[in-house]
């Protein structure tokens, strides 16, 4: 094994990690799930470093190579992402608006391959059963979908039937619920 060959390893796996993370990104935020793109594209090609160096098919030196080069990478763009702002939207994305007031945004749903039947499912694991409840939905970077509410459809809280009395009876319980006030002290 030669440095040349070593350093045709490195660059390949570079190669292959910008591009999968390319194609990562064009796919959209629900190809990653709970992942990150970079999270995903490094969990995917160490796997297929490690398969190789298991089976023979590369040496020892080229796959622990590739695992710098992949490493160091990963390390790059968290670091590009961390301190450019810009070059984070470009390499993860952005958040997505995809309901706004109680209605849909078909534009970025369309933008995320989402149709409303998929909104909805995402909408309904959220506790939501009606669409109007939503004042904002967001798919964020990593495939995630959050929701803020509507004031008026929020859950109601205690403090909200018994106004300033329910804190004061939570704060009375507080109170009896300490050692000294229990006599263990």
């Amino acid at each position: 094994m030669d440095w040349q060959e070593l350093g045709m390893t490195a660059a390949r796996g570079f190669l292959v990690y910008v591009v999968m993370l390319i194609v990562i990104r064009l796919l959209g935020k629900r190809t990653v799930g709970n992942f990150t793109a970079f999270d995903l594209l490094v969990a995917l090609m160490l796997g297929e470093v490690v398969d190789e160096i298991i089976y023979g098919d590369v040496s020892v030196a080229q796959g622990l190579v590739a695992i710098v080069v992949i490493a160091l990478a990963k390390y790059l763009t968290t670091w590009l992402s961390y301190w450019k702002h810009g070059l984070n939207r470009i390499l993860e994305g952005a958040p997505t608006e995809l309901v706004r007031n109680g209605e849909l945004d078909r534009k970025s749903m369309h933008h995320e391959l989402m149709n409303e039947l998929d909104v909805f499912a995402a909408l309904r694991l959220q506790g939501v059963a009606d669409v109007r409840e939503v004042k904002k939905a967001v798919m964020e970077v990593d495939g995630q979908i959050s929701v803020i509410r509507e004031e008026w459809a929020e859950p109601i809280q205690k403090r909200d039937v018994y106004g300033d009395e329910a804190k004061k009876a939570s704060k009375e319980e507080k109170r009896t619920d300490t050692p000294e006030a229990l006599g263990a002290g």
